[in-house]
């Protein structure tokens, strides 16, 4: 009997550490490459106009992507930008330097604020905050292109992070593959 009682213990020991890498490898896996809501998007997403034509990235993102993933944000300074501007201050405190970062106004004051029409997750007027991410991800044959995910809400810390980790992991896994 007391063997038996050491066996079960032992048994369920073996099961807790089964289920919790289980479930640190699950939650490793970042998002997808796709065409849905929360996915890595090579080209335009479903809920876009556009859907599934390419995306002419500016050259300017292209020539930052050689240096690390990029984290674009455009925002006005408006009661509703503020906390999102809180969020992402407080991510780029913790993470700015693993990513080339563009704070971006949308007063017109500069010129690549032009360029978040590229970027809006869902085409029609671009609105802000505006948070975008681009980085590099494996294509269903196994190619290496770029990647974005943006959202025109405000999203939170954990979205930010979600996407900057992921961002971070994927660019350094495909990056020396990447022509």
């Amino acid at each position: 009997m007391l063997f038996y009682s050491k066996i079960m213990r032992l048994s369920m020991i073996v099961a807790l550490f089964a289920l919790a890498a289980g479930m640190a490898s699950a939650e490793g896996e970042g998002h997808s490459v796709g065409v849905g809501e929360d996915d890595w998007w090579l080209g335009y997403p479903d809920q876009h106009p556009n859907a599934g034509e390419d995306v002419r990235h500016p050259q300017w993102v292209l020539e930052a992507l050689q240096s690390g993933p990029v984290m674009i944000y455009g925002h006005g300074d408006c009661e509703y930008c503020a906390p999102q501007t809180e969020a992402v201050g407080r991510l780029m405190e913790q993470s700015g330097d693993e990513v080339e970062y563009f704070n971006i106004p949308s007063d017109g004051s500069d010129s690549r604020k032009d360029y978040f029409s590229v970027y809006d997750p869902d085409g029609g007027a671009t609105y802000v905050p505006l948070t975008v991410f681009v980085t590099l991800v494996q294509d269903s044959e196994g190619e290496v292109q770029v990647a974005w995910h943006s959202s025109e809400d405000i999203t939170g810390e954990e979205w930010l992070s979600s996407y900057l980790e992921d961002a971070i992991a994927l660019y350094q896994e495909n990056v020396a593959d990447w022509k």
